[in-house]
Parts: C-alpha cells; structure tokens; sequence
C-alpha cells in the first residue's frame, strides 16, 4: 500500500518536471527573434545557432542513459533540472556570439538531458502503478509550453526579455523544487554476470534501432507542422496572417488534449492498437492538409493530425524502457535521440523539398512516413509489458 502511496506522488512530481521542461522551451520560442537585432545578427547565423542548441540537445542524450543507468533517474533528474534553470538567462544576458552560442549548446543539452530523465522516471512510476502515465505527462509538456509561450510573450511585451528569462528562471525552480522530494527512488543499475563488461555508446539491437526510427517518423510531421504549415496556407491556399497562424495552433491545442486522454485509451485498447490507429488518423490529417482546397479545411485536418501524432511518441518512450536485453535508461536515451534528429533536421529538409516540389507533395509523403509506423504498430508490443506485470487480482 505504501508503495501505491510513493508511485501515486511520483506520478504527479513527474508531471511537474514535465510541466516545468516544457514552460522553459516555451519560454524560449518568443525569445528567438529577439536575438536578432540585440546581437545584429542575419536569419542564418540565428538558424546555425538554433542548429547548435539542437545539436548541443541530441548529442548530451548520447550520455544520458549512462548517467541514469549508474546514478538512477531521481538523482539524474533532479540534477538536470537544476541545471535547467539559470538557463535561458543564461541565453539572454550573453554579450557576444561566442557566449552565445557556449549557452545555447548548454541550454540544449541540460534540456536533452532532463528529457530522458523525466521519461525515464515515467518508465518507472508506470512500473510501480502497472498503468501507463505517459502520454499525460507528455500532455503536461505541451501545457507548459503553452503557458510558458504565452505568458512569456506577454511579459516581453509589457516589460523585457531579461525579465521575463529571470520570471521563467523563478517559475521553474519553484516547480522542480516542490517536485523532487516526491520522486520515485530508483535503484541503479547492478552489474550482474550477464552484464558485459565493456557497453558500447550505442546499442547494438535492431529492435531498440526499429523504435528509434519509428519514432523519428512520427516526430517529422510534428516539425514540418510547428515550421511550414503557417507558410503553406499563406503561399498555397491565401490564407491571410492569423488564420494562417491557427494551423500549429490547432495541431498543438489537438495534441494536448489527445495526451491527456491518451492513457486512458491506452489503458483501455493497449499499446500496439492505440499506435496503429493514431499512425492512420495522424496520416489521414496529413493527406487531408495536402489535399485541402480551403484553408480553413487544411487547418481542421492537421488538428485531426494532432490527434493522431499526440500518443505516438509517448507509447514508443514506454516501449523502449521495457525493451528486454537493454538497459531501460539507455534504450530510452537512444529512442529520444533518434527521434528529437526528427525535429531537428526536419526544417531545412522539409524547406528543401518544398522549395522544388511543393507543400502539398510535401505533405503527402510525409503521411506515408505515419503509414509506415502504423503497419510497424507491433513492435511497441513491450509498452503493454506493464499490463503484463500487473497483479492478477485477489479471490474474495
């Protein structure tokens, strides 16, 4: 009973971890096109920087899993979120692009870290409830990034960006702060005679590699989405500035409300079938945005694809930390790694093809990239392990 007690404060400190990830890198999104007149910098230099946070983020998630493996994911957690916080003032107040760029790589990389962490955590906390907890703690992320973009673009607005870096910088000592007495103690992991003596960087297990691939499938869209959607309504259906804007808007708002409900339904249908039919709902949002003829069409089908896209990643994360024969911490460092090269080279890639064949053939291909995760459903099959493991019930 007291076990049910510590895992059922768990999962709401890891809500708040994932709340307070999210606030800091909504927080940050207004604060991109600050950087261009405070450092006199071009569009380009500030797309190779955002390219060295997004390089400093995927390559710390290299090492992650080690840490967590050695240290457990409660002392790595509450270690990365710490760091976490003089961050983004730390991005602020550089005075020179040398600085600059040393912060955001550092930025990313803490961010990086943290993120495995927290869903290694969740692994756990769902271990020890024997339920899934992960698509609402991913719906927590999307929360805070809402309010974290939202109030900091107000605070910029009616104040500055120094400011509203230390508010952002407050707010999320107080959420780590309050979460990590209430984090699941986690026992490292021992070195048993199975153990191979010498573990490579990198796992060396097709499957582990299959979910990481999966994962970046299902992580493009969202990229092409939050980056091109706004300029394919503009340039292809004439859509004007704020109806324009409402595509990602929808997409998010979608997808928040789709992670909320996602363990339920997860709970309730199971992994592979909650993956395979969120694969060709996700894909048929995207077919519709790339054959929509309006522009208010296109911005209802990518909110079908947020509810898609929403549940997809987070049943992979569970997947990997219940992979047999790897590490739970190194599965999941390798499955988030592969996935986040998603976003991170899902901008220039996608501009690229859109630029000589069109938004709409754009989108169209990358619905087949939701297809192919759907038909691959069965090998997020480990994500069900925790209704496996779950105490059968007692006779009366």
């Amino acid at each position: 009973m007291q076990v049910d007690a510590l895992a059922g404060r768990a999962r709401w400190a890891v809500a708040a971890m994932f709340l307070a990830n999210g606030y800091v890198m909504g927080a940050w999104a207004p604060q991109i096109p600050l950087l261009l007149p405070r450092h006199r910098i071009t569009e380009g230099t500030l797309g190779l920087l955002i390219l060295v946070l997004g390089i400093g983020a995927v390559g710390a998630m290299l090492f992650s899993g080690r840490l967590i493996a050695r240290f457990g994911s409660r002392r790595m957690l509450s270690l990365f979120s710490l760091a976490l916080i003089p961050a983004l003032p730390a991005v602020v107040y550089s005075p020179s692009i040398p600085t600059l760029a040393l912060f955001m790589a550092v930025f990313g990389a803490m961010a990086g870290c943290m993120d495995v962490s927290m869903n290694a955590q969740a692994v756990e906390v769902e271990r020890r409830l024997h339920r899934a907890i992960m698509s609402s703690s991913h719906g927590f992320w999307s929360l805070g990034g809402f309010i974290g973009g939202l109030s900091g673009s107000w605070i910029i607005k009616h104040s500055s960006s120094e400011t509203q870096s230390l508010i952002t910088a407050g707010v999320t000592a107080a959420l780590v702060f309050g979460a990590m007495p209430f984090l699941l103690p986690s026992t490292p992991v021992a070195r048993t005679a199975e153990t191979p003596a010498r573990q490579h960087l990198l796992p060396r297990d097709a499957g582990l590699w299959l979910l990481g691939f999966m994962a970046f499938f299902s992580m493009v869209p969202e990229g092409a989405v939050l980056d091109w959607a706004a300029i394919y309504l503009q340039k292809e259906l004439g859509s004007d500035v704020f109806r324009s804007g409402l595509a990602f808007a929808f997409f998010a708002g979608a997808m928040a409300v789709m992670r909320f409900a996602g363990d339920h339904v997860r709970n309730r249908f199971g992994a592979v079938r909650t993956l395979r039919v969120s694969g060709f709902l996700g894909a048929a949002g995207l077919m519709g945005g790339a054959l929509a003829p309006t522009d208010w069409f296109a911005v209802a089908s990518f909110a079908l694809a947020g509810l898609g896209v929403a549940n997809m990643v987070p049943i992979m994360f569970s997947a990997a930390g219940n992979h047999p024969r790897v590490p739970s911490a190194a599965a999941i460092s390798t499955v988030t790694m592969v996935g986040y090269c998603g976003i991170l080279v899902a901008p220039a890639s996608i501009g690229y093809v859109a630029e000589h064949f069109g938004f709409r053939p754009t989108y169209a291909a990358l619905s087949l990239l939701l297809v192919v995760v759907a038909l691959l459903a069965v090998r997020a099959a480990d994500a069900d392990q925790l209704r496996r493991d779950a105490p059968a019930p007692q006779a009366a």
